[in-house]
């Protein structure tokens, strides 16, 4: 049986212009998206902190990497050279 489980990366940026972080996210995240496959992935900025990011990697699969999928860890590799990040796996509630 498929779960859905989701990771969530939070990026801080302290001192870092918004534009240069939106400029790298955006590469990065093209990059992904030509790699990620089946994967979805939302990337959201904090309300009237636009230097606050949230990527959600989405995944359905028959077990969760309780440390996160490669993607997940290459997103956080690249994004932690120039910001604090926090990372999390999370798991679908049953109905």
């Amino acid at each position: 049986m498929l779960m859905k489980w989701s990771e969530v990366i939070m990026v801080r940026s302290a001192g870092i212009s918004s534009k240069v972080l939106t400029s790298t996210l955006r590469e990065l995240m093209n990059d992904v998206a030509k790699n990620a496959g089946h994967e979805a992935i939302r990337v959201f900025h904090r309300e009237k902190l636009d230097s606050d990011i949230c990527i959600v990697l989405f995944h359905d699969g028959k077990k969760t990497n309780s440390g996160g999928s490669r993607l997940g860890l290459r997103l956080v590799a690249a994004l932690e050279e120039f910001s604090l990040v926090h990372h999390t796996v999370w798991i679908e509630m049953e109905n």
